[in-house]
């Protein structure tokens, strides 16, 4: 093969926790019958809340082949890079076991909010039946040097707090705010969706949803932007290069001499999934790159609805940029390449496109 697939999740395999019946069906034409893929795959999710192990696990029982985790790509996956603050305090923001994520991923001091919370009772004052009966202070020594968050928390509020105090007192949450503390600790993002599907017929609030609050905040309070340091998840540049090496490790570790050439990011959602294919198509067309086309392919099974696109009524409220802040909407950049109805339909058009017969 001298292509590789990047499969979304929520919305292209999976609502919620319930399957789409054509992904068992496009995952038989992808393996042997041994079980081993016929072409390098990855699972490109926005989701963090879990090892990558756990969605391996997942994934094999969900399409009946074995997945493994080098397979599987969660929107931290890229902070194995970033080393330089391995070795610091970090605040962690999520769900799931989040310190076993972020040891994993080579934090060496990873913080909770809930953690946090314990330590400075006082912070925590909206849900008033979970405010302390007596006033406490306990002296708490481990300065927050960054800010790291993997996914929406489960109390929006005490992790917007904390968050906010964190940032607005330089790590030390008990501390007086500074406004003059700018720019503030270095803040780490994954997943940007504002939306994503699950069972309910209408999207759900994602990860983005839960940053907009974040930085309309601290802005109303500052006066100032909300800075990151990353942003990674689907649409960003970093995720899609992560990907490709992803890819290209798997075809050396299965000895296929053929180069690979084309990458096939099947996804759900135009802002996210075929926005970031189309951009990283656009930095693949760079003299230096080494695939050549990183092609969208748009499936009507999760985000994207074809009936809401082609109803007129939709008018310039079908327009708005669902995007993160931080990245310019660029209307060419959310036109697919292709859209199928589910992602059965995706692996038969790739095979056809290049020529592939198992």
């Amino acid at each position: 093969p001298s292509f590789g697939f990047l499969f979304d999740i929520d919305g292209v395999l999976v609502r919620g926790k319930t399957p789409i019946p054509a992904a068992r069906t496009a995952f038989r034409k992808l393996v042997d019958s041994q079980g081993q893929f016929l072409v390098p795959v990855v699972f490109v999710t926005n989701a963090g809340n879990c090892l990558r192990q756990k969605k391996a696990d997942q994934l094999s029982h969900l399409l009946g082949v074995p997945i493994s985790q080098d397979q599987v790509m969660m929107s931290h996956s890229p902070l194995r890079m970033f080393k330089r603050y391995h070795e610091k305090c970090v605040l962690v923001s999520g769900q799931g076991p989040l310190l076993d994520i972020a040891q994993d991923l080579g934090f060496c001091q990873p913080i909770t909010i809930e953690t946090l919370r314990e330590r400075h009772p006082l912070l925590d004052a909206v849900d008033h039946d979970r405010r302390p009966n007596v006033l406490v202070s306990v002296y708490f020594c481990c300065k927050a040097l960054s800010v790291v968050l993997f996914g929406e928390p489960v109390r929006w509020e005490t992790s917007l707090q904390l968050i906010i105090d964190v940032l607005l007192t330089s790590g030390y949450p008990g501390n007086p705010y500074h406004h003059e503390n700018y720019p503030h600790i270095p803040v780490l993002a994954c997943n940007m969706d504002l939306m994503w599907v699950a069972e309910a017929q209408s999207p759900r609030f994602g990860h983005g949803t839960f940053m907009v609050c974040l930085e309309n905040i601290y802005k109303k309070i500052t006066g100032r932007d909300l800075k990151y340091e990353a942003l990674m998840g689907k649409p960003s540049r970093l995720t899609y290069q992560y990907a490709e090496q992803l890819i290209r490790g798997q075809a050396l570790h299965r000895q296929w001499q053929q180069p690979i050439h084309t990458l096939y990011a099947v996804g759900d959602n135009v802002m996210t999934d075929v926005y970031g294919a189309n951009l990283y198509n656009r930095f693949l067309e760079e003299p230096a790159a080494a695939a050549t086309h990183c092609r969208s392919v748009l499936v009507c099974t999760g985000v994207y609805d074809p009936r809401a696109a082609a109803d007129p009524r939709a008018g310039r409220a079908g327009t708005a940029f669902h995007g993160h802040r931080d990245f310019g909407f660029d209307p060419r950049l959310v036109q697919p390449d292709h859209v199928v109805p589910d992602v059965d339909a995706a692996v038969d058009l790739v095979f056809q496109l290049e020529n592939f017969a198992p």
